[in-house]
């Protein structure tokens, strides 16, 4: 077998495990790919990137092209002379000119049981639609967004309590154990992935800040994957009416499907003690059990509620409709 020569495209947490994997072939990392250093909002300090760190350790070059695919990132690449491109969670689409550049294969981890959640978003999305199992796909990368052949794939059941940064935690370390053996696949010779039957696609296009609101009008269990599917990013949220004051707006971070049935509006509090804050949906009652006011830490509701006191004509709904 000979080595194949590899460079790393990706940028976020979910990356480093894969990144990590690829010293443990006997396949040498030519490369790091991944996006420039940024200011975060507000603050004087970089984003940690931790793959560059991890390929400066290693004295792997790294690459940060504003854009991959204009003339000055593809010559970059092209230097490299990679054989195989392994990509997780770059955070830029490649071109086709890009995609030519390995003489073996560009091949992708991603965080589904594609075709199912073809996207930027598969791990928010699988537990939003309430699917109880996901996985990854690694898949030789096509032009068609995530459309490519299988190449390997691995299935988990995903937990009832679990949040999206939860599962994709578990799913990076999953995925990082298939790119060993896929690797040595391709340098033994050529390798045929499994195609995607079209009918089974479904899509999951990046978050929006606004599909974290909370709509009561949904079921318990609809508010419930909402909840665990907007952490870490865009957070779930509902605006508290209350009598005297402002609409307060509450990070709602963890719920509970306590009561079927339903004897009041949407929103409305039907209990606020020191036993729980209970919530109007569509089909029953939950229970917030976690929350977190503005400028606050993160609190269980019956410590919410020892400074707030709330009463049954109370509501939750948006900033500006009760």
């Amino acid at each position: 077998m000979t080595p194949l020569r590899l460079v790393m495209m990706g940028t976020g947490e979910f990356a480093l495990p894969t990144f990590e994997s690829l010293y443990t072939t006997p396949h040498p990392v030519v490369g790091l790919c991944t996006q420039p250093d940024r200011i975060a909002p507000g603050r004087k300090t970089q984003h940690p990137n931790p793959l560059k760190n991890l390929a400066l350790a290693r004295g792997t070059p790294v690459l940060q092209p504003p854009s991959v695919n204009a003339p000055e990132g593809l010559a970059s690449l092209r230097a490299l002379n990679p054989d195989v491109l392994v990509v997780a969670a770059y955070g830029q689409i490649l071109s086709p000119e890009l995609l030519a550049i390995p003489r073996v294969a560009a091949i992708n981890v991603h965080a589904s049981l594609l075709p199912r959640h073809r996207g930027a978003a598969p791990v928010a999305y699988s537990i939003w639609t309430g699917d109880t199992e996901t996985g990854v796909s690694i898949i030789q990368i096509l032009p068609a967004l995530d459309a490519g052949p299988v190449l390997s794939i691995v299935r988990t059941p995903i937990d009832p309590r679990e949040t999206a940064g939860q599962l994709e935690d578990r799913l990076a370390v999953l995925g990082a154990a298939l790119i060993p053996p896929v690797l040595d696949r391709l340098a033994a010779g050529p390798v045929t992935g499994e195609g995607q039957d079209p009918a089974l696609v479904t899509r999951c296009p990046k978050l929006k800040k606004e599909q974290g609101e909370i709509d009561w009008s949904e079921t318990t269990r609809q508010i419930d994957c909402r909840v665990r599917a907007m952490q870490p990013w865009p957070q779930p949220y509902s605006y508290l009416h209350t009598a005297d004051h402002a609409p307060q707006r509450l990070l709602i971070l963890a719920v509970r499907r306590v009561a079927d049935g339903v004897t009041a509006p949407h929103g409305q509090i039907v209990r606020a003690d020191r036993d729980g804050l209970w919530v109007q949906a569509s089909d029953g009652v939950v229970e917030i059990v976690t929350l977190q006011p503005p400028g606050k830490r993160a609190m269980s509701a019956s410590e919410f509620l020892r400074g707030h006191p709330l009463t049954p004509q109370c509501q939750f709904g948006p900033e500006g409709v009760v």
